[in-house]
């Protein structure tokens, strides 16, 4: 008889529960609800919600689970929450496989995340301004020379972007070099996003209760985490052991460093050695694998418009010599190549690296364009969306670099984010872009593999955060050469 009465008094509770939110939801004017329950199931994810806004609108709800979460698909509406009223939209949901009151990215606002922010953006742009720049060049230009002893060979390009990307995050946070180590962290990464990108791992955050099921995908998950995290503990030991005051040579010396300098702030959120940790595993997490795929995409759409990609080389070379491996334009003199600047731009406005940004929670009740946001609201800004609005883009399904050369002010993409929670590797990732597609282009002709197949411009199926690009192969043709399929003169 006790067990029956428990059950009828959960399902009672349950029962209440849903009857007092659907009693608070009564009297708000919400934005309006898409029929369905399994729109988180479509391949193209962030085109699928595009396409909802001709019947919906710019702002609509769908079911997420049980739970309805705000999707935001245009300039207007993302920049009017995340810029107009940022501190009502700032938090984040919780995650129920992560522990998230360290995370960066997914932690939730508070003063102490307001700290943990000015520490890494801190360590990021003042710790290694003077380094960031070289490191990245020289990094670039051995990548480079390993490219052009496979001079005519097809390579997974994506593949080798990617080492290179973990190779400069590696030296930027641990200021080593060491070969062994960067591919120790790199296959860490690419462990770790596989498994997170798993149905197993994804569907928590659909139904969140299933985490209390066996479940093989979220155990490799966390024994990954684990691995991750005895890599960085290492780290942080070393530079522990090694630290001198009012000296750094990496971003952990320094982070290291300006918390015990935080902590001296009364005003300032408390944060301890544990915030330094997931700083490092948020650059790692963020930085790697999202610039490596915008670099291929930029490849794959270069390939598809070979007349854009001589255009660049022309650029290139009313600057630089295509015969000097050293010679290169600063970044702060960047817009001497305003087309790679425009092509650049134009990679990141098709191909936003995430492209349902991450999710955001309404911190107090709100409104956008009108319609009652509640507190605790999930809210998902849908950037590819926002990066094609036709009342912004003109041709917004095509690739054309020149939009960003128009005259007068170009439209900024919402790529990176915005407002409070707008990506602090921003500044780093517009660096590597910038000088790896100058270096490349510099230094090679990209073609097709002999059998002339061209990389598909449509993005695997979306899964988890990140826009993938399907594999595909590119001939890197030495540019001081003569490239070998014209043969030889008569």
């Amino acid at each position: 008889m006790v067990l029956p009465g428990l059950w009828l008094l959960l399902l009672l509770l349950v029962g209440i529960r849903w009857l007092w939110g659907w009693w608070k939801l009564w009297n708000l004017h919400l934005p309006p609800l898409v029929p369905g329950f399994l729109h988180f199931l479509q391949p193209n994810l962030p085109v699928y919600l595009l396409g909802l806004t001709r019947k919906f609108g710019p702002i609509y709800r769908i079911r997420m689970g049980l739970q309805a979460v705000v999707v935001l698909n245009s300039n207007r509406t993302i920049k009017e929450a995340l810029i107009k009223k940022w501190v009502d939209f700032a938090g984040r949901p919780p995650i129920p496989y992560e522990k998230l009151d360290l995370d960066l990215s997914l932690g939730d606002y508070s003063s102490t995340w307001r700290t943990h922010k000015k520490l890494s953006r801190s360590a990021l742009m003042l710790g290694m301004r003077g380094s960031m720049e070289p490191l990245v060049e020289q990094l670039t230009q051995e990548f480079c020379e390993r490219m052009r002893a496979q001079a005519g060979t097809p390579v997974d390009i994506h593949k080798e972007f990617s080492f290179l990307t973990c190779s400069i995050i590696c030296c930027l946070t641990f200021g080593v070099k060491d070969d062994t180590l960067v591919h120790t962290i790199h296959n860490c990464v690419q462990d770790l996003m596989q498994a997170w990108n798993h149905w197993s791992v994804q569907i928590l955050d659909i139904i969140p209760f299933l985490r209390f099921l066996p479940n093989p995908g979220l155990r490799k998950l966390k024994r990954f985490q684990e691995n991750r995290d005895h890599i960085v503990k290492q780290q942080l030991k070393q530079h522990k052991d090694n630290l001198v005051a009012g000296q750094w040579n990496d971003m952990i010396d320094y982070m290291l460093q300006g918390m015990e300098q935080l902590r001296e702030d009364k005003g300032a959120g408390q944060i301890h050695e544990g915030h330094v940790h997931m700083s490092v595993v948020d650059l790692f997490i963020g930085g790697t694998e999202t610039t490596a795929t915008t670099l291929s995409w930029a490849v794959a759409f270069l390939l598809h418009h070979p007349e854009i990609q001589k255009r660049l080389q022309e650029e290139l070379d009313l600057k630089l010599d295509p015969c000097d491996p050293s010679s290169q334009i600063l970044y702060k003199n960047r817009m001497q190549l305003p087309l790679l600047m425009a092509t650049i731009a134009e990679v990141l406005r098709l191909r936003p690296a995430v492209p349902l940004a991450l999710p955001h929670r309404t911190t107090r009740a709100s409104s956008i364009f009108g319609y009652d946001i509640p507190k605790d609201t999930v809210i998902i800004p849908n950037i590819q969306s926002a990066n094609m609005d036709e009342m912004v883009w003109k041709l917004p399904s095509q690739f054309w670099p020149d939009r960003f050369l128009e005259p007068g002010k170009s439209p900024r993409t919402l790529s990176f984010g915005c407002g409070a929670r707008v990506c602090l590797g921003e500044p780093l990732a517009q660096l590597e872009l910038f000088v790896i597609l100058a270096h490349l282009l510099q230094a090679f002709t990209l073609l097709p593999p002999p059998d002339g197949t061209l990389p598909s411009l449509k993005p695997q199926n979306y899964a988890g955060v990140n826009l993938l690009i399907h594999p595909f192969q590119v001939r890197l043709q030495p540019r001081n050469l003569v490239p070998q399929d014209q043969g030889q003169n008569p």
